[in-house]
């Protein structure tokens, strides 16, 4: 079983991000975007660790609670109802998009971590988001 730790980072928020897979407790993915959100890039990460898993057994830390439940509760009715939602606008729908049927079609188990913890994994991946963003921020 694969295990992964993912995080995003954005500073100021919004402003330049950064995201991180730390696979088996070594950075595996890094990527970023000049302008974006600390969402975007926590939702970028868990999209970089699906397509690094490529369908294997997997599960991925993320202390993103809002994606856990955009993943496996809430985007199920937002699909049903032509990907809108009530009271207005889903916001980041082209990460919803990519990451929905990703995950679906996985055999990824999402597992939610208290993020600034102390967790070594997560603390692992805050760190290497952080680099990630700083290399934005330098290219």
């Amino acid at each position: 079983m694969i295990t992964y730790y993912t995080d995003g980072s954005c500073e100021p928020n919004p402003g330049t991000g950064g995201f991180a897979v730390i696979k088996d407790m070594q950075p595996q993915v890094l990527g970023g975007d000049k302008m974006s959100t600390n969402i975007r890039m926590e939702g970028r990460a868990i999209i970089a660790a699906l397509k690094d898993a490529a369908g294997a057994p997997c599960q991925i830390y993320t202390d993103s609670e809002f994606w856990i439940n955009v993943i496996t509760k809430w985007s199920l009715g937002w699909e049903k109802n032509g990907w809108k939602k009530k009271g207005g606008e889903i916001k980041n729908l082209d990460i919803v998009q990519e990451v929905c049927p990703l995950f679906r079609a996985s055999q990824a188990e999402l597992i939610w971590v208290r993020g600034h913890n102390n967790d070594p994994g997560n603390e692992l991946a805050d760190h290497w988001a952080n680099e990630a963003r700083k290399q934005q921020l330098a290219g």
